[in-house]
């Protein structure tokens, strides 16, 4: 079923669906994805976060994870790598390169210390406990 909140031409839906291929597009420039094309799966038990996120096709070294108190950002970039043997003449391309992120609120701060992250087949996991709170502290008024 067509997601309504998708705004889309019933000539964007002709040439795509109906005439693929009939517009030949540069060699090099396809879009990035957006920041909503980084999937992520959020999961809470009572001591952490556990975050799954799909950011396949990119190397460990060019992924980054940033944590500021309860706000993730992953930033990852995405390098195009042309090559072509003697003779041989690139005619298309459909790989991208840039730099896309995603930044996302948990309900409670990280303890940065204790976070750690994996990737593997295309799936960066996180584990991000949770900062203990302090307790209730009261306060001498003077």
């Amino acid at each position: 079923m067509p997601n309504p909140l998708v705004r889309r031409s019933f000539f964007d839906d002709f040439f795509n669906d109906v005439a693929p291929g009939f517009f030949v597009r540069p060699l090099h420039g396809d879009s990035l994805p957006r920041a909503s094309q980084i999937r992520i799966d959020v999961k809470e038990d009572k001591d952490a976060y556990t975050v799954e996120a799909e950011v396949p096709g990119v190397a460990k070294e060019d992924i980054q994870v940033s944590i500021d108190g309860s706000v993730v950002t992953l930033s990852a970039e995405i390098k195009q790598q042309d090559s072509a043997a003697d003779g041989e003449k690139v005619l298309r391309t459909e790989r991208y390169y840039g730099s896309v992120s995603r930044s996302f609120q948990l309900p409670q701060d990280i303890d940065q210390a204790a976070a750690k992250a994996r990737y593997e087949n295309g799936v960066l996991m996180l584990t991000l406990p949770k900062k203990q709170a302090s307790g209730m502290q009261t306060l001498t008024i003077e």
